[in-house]
């Protein structure tokens, strides 16, 4: 499993602009300053995030970028999807829906079902958590991300 680095700072900086209470939002400067990366890779990023429909651009010379819809609408699994794909790199089993199959009749099979499994899972939660989730400050943050390591369902798993 891995993430790339276009992942970490998109999001980073999409929780950045979330975070952000200036109507004109945050400049490629002041995103770069607050990050510690190149202009040259903000700019990419905020590219990208702008042709997905995350952040919309403010105009003028002391513009900067704003989130395009609530950050209650906004789910991680869609942005990092956007920014580079899947957690695990290859596709591993085969899905159709929401369900996939799973088997285990011989070693390499077997090992497919497990990453599948896992990709199932990560997907699974992380369509569970917002940008709202992750920008808003305080307790509220850590209760809700909590709260979903210790859903019913995951604590099943963990306890065993």
């Amino acid at each position: 499993m891995k993430v790339t680095a276009q992942e970490e700072y998109g999001l980073r900086i999409l929780i950045r602009i979330a975070g952000c209470k200036d109507a004109k939002g945050l400049s490629i400067p002041q995103l770069t300053e607050a990050e510690g990366i190149s202009s040259h890779y903000v700019a990419k990023l905020t590219r990208v995030l702008r042709m997905k429909g995350f952040i919309n651009s403010t105009p003028g010379n002391k513009g900067g970028y704003v989130l395009a819809r609530p950050s209650r609408e906004i789910v991680i699994r869609d942005v990092l999807s956007a920014l580079g794909g899947m957690i695990l790199e290859q596709e591993v089993g085969t899905q159709t829906g929401s369900s996939f199959r799973l088997c285990t009749n011989s070693v390499d099979c077997s090992a497919r079902s497990l990453w599948t499994m896992i990709q199932f899972t990560v997907d699974r939660l992380l369509e569970n958590v917002t940008l709202h989730d992750l920008a808003c400050t305080g307790d509220e943050s850590g209760d809700f991300l909590k709260s979903l390591l210790l859903d019913k369902a995951t604590s099943r798993l963990i306890s065993k």
